[in-house]
């Protein structure tokens, strides 16, 4: 057997010449980004099936999750 057929092709992870990488936040710093309290990502999580893992959330899938049940992140609004 040849080097080369072991192994595997690299995973294509990107979209239009992008390349995207997982942004796993705790809770707290999630929070802080879709301005929300703690204690409510944490219950949106259960309520949408969105994993905790070693205490991160992946905020795109939290995202995503959120806008697909009907609930968009909340912004701050800019001042003006």
């Amino acid at each position: 057997m040849s080097e080369a057929s072991d192994k595997t092709p690299p995973a294509d992870n990107s979209r239009r010449g992008e390349s995207y990488v997982a942004n796993h936040l705790t809770p707290t710093e999630l929070a802080d980004e879709v301005d929300m309290k703690r204690r409510e990502v944490i219950s949106k999580c259960m309520e949408m099936g969105v994993p905790i893992f070693n205490g991160r959330i992946d905020k795109t899938l939290f995202v995503s999750n959120l806008r697909r049940f009907g609930e968009s992140p909340k912004r701050p609004q800019a001042a003006a």
